[in-house]
């Protein structure tokens, strides 16, 4: 049985160029690049130009980018490295919301459609505010949210603003300087570089405590034995992105039309959520009335399509999506949703594929289903 992957925000596979850049660094330039020896000093000057490479996808400076182990960490040690009061929302991912959740710190809603209202982050400063923390595009919707507005709120505050860009970099373009945001996260394996590193980018003149000590490695921002492979992973998946993105975003939009388009067309009562607010190109969340999203889920897998109900990180949580349920949806509702994420696997003939499936498994678990009938 043939298997397509739809569920590309919750990780990528490797790419083929990111994977011949990457094993070299495994291989030959193995060295500490700590270590001031030949071995070391080569790593070194790879680990610089990747450093290089990752601002420049973010139009920042290289001394601004700190590696880390991925999205969470980064966006942890914005947090925890700010201290005092956080403004967020309820819309995060884990891990903004988890560490606020160790901090002072305040919710702001969102509306139905996923978008947070700036003069709502206005109006929950505290005198105490120390950070402000809005994510760029959802995991589970793909809204993207109004980061140069904010940011302006922000700068009349003093506040600086991070923004959790997992989701965004990569699928819009991003400049760091344009956004006006103090801190900014990506994850390397939302892009076709492997787990286990991603960067923080401390814009000059932030103040940023470490969450790990050790050694004086990056700037003394992040104690750690520096992952050269990895960093050059995210640097030529970033360096892939410059070249071939556009092109790439569109293709998987036009994908996304087509599937979102023949779902409500082809199944009754299904509905979009997040329809009408901007959105990430490869994503769509779909509600089917009457269907429990783990049964349905369970049954594009068996028919060899994978799809997600949700963050892959709370897979197994009794809960519905926090995400749905901040949009004002019912739980009910929020246990009906699908998310479907294109990437550079997909093709027209997998999406078509797709929604026959979808078509024989909801019309075969609505007949099961006595909340629908």
């Amino acid at each position: 049985m043939q298997r397509f992957y739809f569920d590309h925000n919750a990780t990528t596979p490797v790419s083929p160029e990111v994977l011949e850049a990457m094993l070299p660094m495994m291989t030959e330039v193995y060295g500490n690049a700590s270590s001031i020896h030949h071995f070391g000093q080569a790593a070194r000057q790879k680990l610089d130009a990747a450093r290089k490479q990752v601002a420049g996808f973010l139009g920042a400076e290289p001394q601004e980018i700190v590696f880390t182990s991925g999205g969470t960490e980064a966006d942890n040690l914005a947090i925890f490295g700010t201290g005092g009061h956080v403004v967020t929302t309820t819309f995060e991912h884990p891990a903004v919301l988890a560490a606020a959740a160790r901090m002072n710190h305040t919710l702001v809603p969102v509306d139905g459609s996923g978008m947070v209202d700036p003069y709502a982050i206005r109006r929950a400063l505290q005198p105490g505010t120390k950070l402000i923390s809005v994510m760029h595009a959802n995991n589970e919707v793909g809204t993207i949210q109004p980061i140069q507005e904010i940011a302006r709120i922000a700068a009349e505050a003093g506040i600086p603003l991070h923004s959790d860009g997992v989701q965004a970099a990569g699928k819009i373009p991003v400049s760091v300087a344009d956004l006006g945001v103090a801190m900014y996260s990506i994850s390397g394996h939302k892009i076709g570089a492997p787990k286990g590193v991603g960067a923080l980018c401390v814009r000059k003149g932030i103040s940023l405590k470490p969450m790990m000590y050790g050694g004086r490695h990056e700037r003394e921002r992040r104690a750690g034995t520096e992952n050269v492979a990895g960093a050059v992973a995210l640097a030529r998946a970033a360096e892939w992105i410059a070249s071939q993105g556009d092109a790439e975003n569109r293709r998987e939009g036009a994908l996304r039309d087509r599937l979102e388009q023949s779902i409500l067309d082809r199944i009754p009562d299904t509905r979009v959520n997040g329809a009408g607010a901007l959105r990430v190109a490869n994503t769509t969340n779909i509600r089917f009335e009457g269907i429990d999203s783990d049964a349905l889920l369970i049954a594009l897998d068996l028919k060899g399509f994978a799809v997600s109900s949700g963050a892959a990180c709370s897979s197994g949580a009794p809960e519905p999506s926090h995400v749905l349920l901040a949009m004002g949806l019912s739980r009910l509702e929020a246990r009906s949703s699908i998310r479907f994420s294109l990437g550079r696997s997909n093709t027209v003939e997998q999406v078509d594929a797709l929604i026959e499936a979808l078509v024989d498994s909801v019309t075969h678990l609505r007949k099961l289903a006595p909340a629908y009938a």
